[in-house]
């Protein structure tokens, strides 16, 4: 497997993800281009944006063309993920094994499925019994059966479900933060009363271009830097705290559209449903011990959060 030595690291899909890594990069001084399918968008310092469609092999080849260190960021809408997702494997991955790049893959916990509320780690078995989890998990055994084989050097970051500044199609992110700025109704879903992980974003894209600096990580999963789980009812809490007063808290028992997910995400989300009835405890230890990394604070998390969605809804006023 010959590698090439750019420093170029070339991050596919802009969403909250992919556009937070993206900033991360430039500001550790790498030269990095963003790619989606539309290459719109806020400047980024030191970012070059690039229209591309990573679905075709030879979209992938030309969007990380010169690429030493490929971020596999891309994220497609719910209901197209099974069609979708392992497409874009094929395109990615054939792409990287021919210009000898590093990958690293923006993963999440599915492939666990259910954990009865035990905490997850790398060494926690893949148990799903979903679609999309036995999908994620096929997907990552492609990943790790490529790096094994010497085909290309992959690794894989694996994060809780996503809040902070730009997260928007979260449990924790539209449908929360601006019912409790104006004091409409906050949604939440399932039991709010068992302790569920949350990454910040930016623990997400620090810990993803720690993993792109670091080919020692290669060849495996790591959990990216999460705060200690809390109940979701604590997070509201910290948020009425904050704020200054009570959250008008509507919780749904089973999928049903709701703020900002319509008829069409839920159907494709009811078989996920389960990660709001059990426990959802996600360690990352390993990461933080290996790399000298931490996690954003929850109370950090939560203040910069507010503030961004803050802005948010003056500019929509």
């Amino acid at each position: 497997m010959a590698h090439t030595d750019s420093d170029l690291h070339v991050v596919l899909g802009s969403g909250p993800a992919g556009t937070a890594l993206a900033t991360e990069l430039a500001h550790r001084g790498h030269p990095v281009r963003l790619v989606d399918r539309s290459a719109s968008g806020p400047e980024i310092a030191g970012v070059e944006r690039l229209k591309g469609d990573v679905s075709t092999p030879e979209g992938a080849a030309a969007a990380i063309h010169g690429a030493g260190v490929v971020h596999h960021c891309v994220n497609v809408a719910y209901q197209l993920q099974l069609d979708v997702m392992p497409r874009i494997q094929r395109a990615v991955l054939g792409a990287v094994e021919e210009a000898g790049a590093r990958l690293v893959v923006l993963d999440t916990l599915y492939p666990y499925g259910h954990t009865h509320g035990e905490v997850m780690t790398e060494d926690t078995p893949w148990r799903a019994t979903t679609l999309k989890g036995r999908m994620r998990a096929r997907l990552d055994e492609n990943y790790l059966a490529a790096h094994r084989e010497g085909r290309a050097s992959v690794v894989l970051g694996r994060s809780a479900d996503f809040v902070g500044p730009g997260v928007l199609n979260s449990t924790l992110g539209a449908a929360v933060f601006p019912g409790a700025l104006t004091g409409d109704e906050v949604l939440t879903m399932g039991d709010i009363d068992l302790p569920h992980s949350y990454t910040d974003i930016r623990a997400v894209a620090a810990g993803l271009a720690t993993l792109g600096e670091n080919p020692r990580g290669d060849g495996r999963v790591w959990h990216l830097p999460t705060a200690s789980a809390l109940s979701t009812r604590e997070v509201l809490g910290m948020i009425e705290d904050r704020v200054g007063r009570p959250l008008k808290i509507v919780t749904l028992d089973e999928p049903r559209p709701f703020g900002p997910f319509d008829q069409v995400f839920m159907d494709a989300y009811a078989e996920m449903f389960y990660q709001h009835t059990e426990p959802q405890i996600m360690h990352s230890g390993a990461f933080e011990a290996a790399f000298g990394a931490a996690p954003v604070p929850m109370g950090d998390t939560l203040d910069d959060t507010l503030g961004w969605y803050r802005g948010l809804l003056a500019q929509r006023a």
